[in-house]
């Protein structure tokens, strides 16, 4: 990066259920969301995140690693589901009935 190359601020996000990872960092403009999260170091601090599997998203909607980053935009890192929301909802229901 040199000096004159235009620059924006961006967050990048990971939670943990007892823990949330909010990093915040300039980078070049025209930098992507996969470019951020690599970045700002977070796969150091957290190990478990693997970009091949893990989604991305900007501001809770899902995005594409190779978007391209705005001023001001948030990388959220997404963990998987341990369960299938629309299943548990099912298992709810039909424990409801009984």
């Amino acid at each position: 990066m040199s000096a004159s190359e235009p620059m924006i601020t961006v967050e990048v996000a990971y939670a943990l259920s007892q823990e949330q990872t909010l990093l915040k960092l300039s980078v070049a403009l025209g930098t992507t969301a996969e470019q951020a999260v690599r970045i700002s170091g977070i796969l150091d601090q957290h190990p478990e995140i693997d970009l091949a599997r893990d989604k991305l998203g900007i501001f809770g909607r899902l995005a594409k690693p190779d978007i391209v980053l705005r001023d001001k935009d948030r990388v959220e890192i997404y963990r998987p589901l341990l369960a299938d929301p629309k299943e548990v909802r099912r298992m709810r229901a039909r424990q409801g009935k009984r």
